[in-house]
């Protein structure tokens, strides 16, 4: 009995055979071919080998039906279409290099794939070629080869993918829908586009009205530019700052968005290693580590960053979809990137997004309605849970008068406040100070316009800005507490708190364990005034379970300064003076960031005259 129930069970042993060939093509295409955005990619990535000035692009039911590419590049001799269907076969190899790569495809995987799971049709005339007699046609089902034809053809190429997966239907299983997939196949074109911007495209998906991004004129810079306002719209072209940047044979440009155009998904950050897309999570991270100042972490910046360094440096031969790359110096890479971006983001100065003051000329207009906010994602108060009570913080600003109730400073006769202000005040990008709207708002008059300011959202800035500068210069002002506050929390967050007490105290933070489920604070930050102290400590603790240990101490050091700083800021509810409001046009004025709070929101709002006088029918 048992010795029948072994041999039941016992796995059959079968021996080694080699797959056939037309099965190992199909294995093979899977890693090729994913979807049919990776049929567009592959082909589009050939036309622009071949110096394809235009490139058409056309899809039926998201790709799975049919596709065309269609370019005016050098096309191919007859010999050359045969060998273009034959597995590794490629003329972009000359001296077999795989580090001396200087095209988009190289590993002649492509075309042969695509035959091995559809309907493959190519049709070429070399540039060369003297008449129409000298284009040739050739089909592949399902790796079975015809023998080229002649065929009636300008010079270029134009390749046709039918029935995509018909001889592996399983995968047609894994496809998403019509209207995913054919959006998939766009950003594949809309990626190479971005690299090339002088090259003219055409998309067409089920015989809708194509999308065309004609070729733009200018030097690369420009018309980068130029090609990124046609995919990334208008907003992000007219807020964007340039960035160009050296490292030894590395070389950065491109242009970042500001912090306040920001969205919640990364799906606007393209990068480019030697003119090719692709998806890096040591550059994405240097992006998150340039913006981390500006952003809080379910925000993300818009951008498009095109990185050249010698072939040797880089390894593209990662993945057969060739959108991974390695690098050989990667610490170097991030550091270029990072120190690029930080300096382009304080060369911006107080610069806020023009779109911040579109949406509030469009708010105003009769019967527009209030919408949704770009920032409308994040609530008004921190989105780590700090309180936003407006009555417990009353921080004076550095320099300035102690703050005490004012009547009628929210209204402030305009004449009164001239007479505290140079004739020229006007004259400054922010303007003079003219009254205080709900204890909240400042409002001050420029050249040409008005400017809107949250007092608290700017000086929030302002006082991180302060504490970076004395947390890099290792000197952060403390004042004792003349009786130490004890602060109660639960046994686990008391505990991670004082594992961190060494870093607090960098930042002029003084604390101690007093027991189970207590912390003593002995010491704060002068720059910090009065504040609840109880208050922080409690947001300090939920800022560092959130942290734990993935950050560097550097990046948790500068992410409790931004918590810190929010106590530390005016509040609003809080009565200004008018020396105190202009003080703080100022300080935002020479402060660089000044134009955003540290979680990413804008900390004024910027109308000019002639816009306001749209808004009332004067023009």
């Amino acid at each position: 009995m048992r010795a029948s129930a072994l041999k039941a069970n016992k796995v059959a042993v079968m021996s080694i055979r080699l797959l056939p060939k037309t099965l190992v093509n199909r294995i093979a295409a899977g890693e090729v071919v994913e979807r049919p955005a990776s049929v567009v990619k592959e082909l589009v990535e050939n036309s622009l080998d071949a110096g394809a000035a235009h490139i058409e692009v056309s899809l039926r039911d998201g790709g799975a039906a049919y596709i065309c590419v269609t370019d005016d590049g050098g096309g191919m001799a007859r010999d050359d279409l045969a060998l273009a269907v034959t597995r590794h076969a490629t003329s972009k190899l000359p001296g077999d290099d795989l580090f001396a790569i200087h095209s988009l495809g190289f590993r002649g995987e492509a075309l042969p794939s695509m035959g091995a799971v559809s309907r493959l049709t190519i049709t070429s005339r070399a540039a060369d070629s003297g008449d129409a007699d000298d284009a040739w046609s050739l089909h592949v089902a399902g790796g079975d080869q015809s023998a080229p034809k002649p065929a009636a053809l300008a010079c270029g190429t134009r390749v046709e993918v039918a029935d995509l997966f018909y001889a592996t239907p399983a995968r047609l299983k894994f496809l998403k829908t019509t209207r995913t997939e054919t959006a998939r196949a766009l950003e594949a074109v809309q990626r190479l586009a971005m690299a090339h911007p002088h090259v003219a495209f055409s998309f067409d998906a089920d015989g809708g009205v194509p999308k065309v991004l004609a070729a733009t004129s200018g030097d690369l810079f420009d018309a980068r530019l130029a090609r990124l306002a046609q995919i990334m719209g208008r907003d992000f072209a007219d807020n964007a700052i340039p960035i160009t940047a050296e490292r030894g044979e590395m070389t950065l440009t491109g242009h970042i968005g500001l912090p306040t155009l920001n969205r919640g998904l990364p799906d606007k950050q393209f990068l480019f290693v030697n003119g090719r897309p692709v998806r890096n999570k040591l550059l994405l991270g240097a992006v998150r580590g340039a913006y981390q100042d500006f952003l809080v972490r379910n925000r993300h910046p818009l951008l498009a960053l095109y990185l050249e360094l010698p072939q040797r440096e880089v390894d593209v031969n990662v993945h057969p979809a060739k959108t991974e790359v390695r690098f050989r110096d990667a610490g170097s890479v991030r550091g270029l990137i990072i120190g690029a971006l930080r300096h382009a983001l304080a060369e911006a100065g107080h610069r806020t997004t023009t779109t911040v003051s579109d949406f509030a000329l469009g708010a105003m207009r009769p019967g527009t309605g209030t919408g949704t906010t770009p920032f409308s994602a994040r609530s008004s108060s921190p989105t780590r849970g700090l309180a936003e009570d407006s009555l417990r913080y009353r921080v004076p600003l550095e320099s300035t008068p102690a703050a005490g109730p004012l009547p009628g400073l929210q209204a402030v006769p305009s004449a009164a406040a001239a007479e505290a202000l140079p004739e020229d005040a006007e004259s400054y990008p922010l303007g003079a100070a003219r009254a205080q709207l709900h204890e909240t708002y400042i409002v001050s008059q420029t050249a040409d316009g008005m400017v809107i300011v949250d007092q608290h959202a700017a000086h929030e800035r302002l006082v991180y800005e302060t504490m970076k500068q004395a947390l890099e210069n290792g000197s952060v002002a403390r004042q004792g507490l003349l009786i130490p506050e004890v602060v109660e929390l639960d046994e686990d967050a008391a505990a991670a708190l004082v594992s961190r007490a060494q870093e607090l105290a960098a930042l002029g933070l003084v604390l101690e364990s007093f027991g189970p489920g207590s912390v003593v604070v002995r010491e704060t930050p002068a720059l910090l005034g009065e504040m609840d102290i109880a208050g922080l400590v409690r947001d300090l603790v939920g800022e560092i379970a959130a942290m734990g240990d993935a950050l560097s101490l550097k990046e948790r050091l500068q992410d409790v300064c931004s918590t810190m700083a929010c106590h530390g800021s005016v509040r609003a509810g809080r009565r200004l003076k008018p020396d105190e409001m202009n003080a703080l046009l100022r300080d935002m004025e020479a402060t660089p960031h000044s134009g955003q709070c540290n979680h990413g929101r804008p900390t004024y709002v910027e109308l000019r005259l002639a816009d306001i006088e749209k808004l009332f029918g004067r023009r």
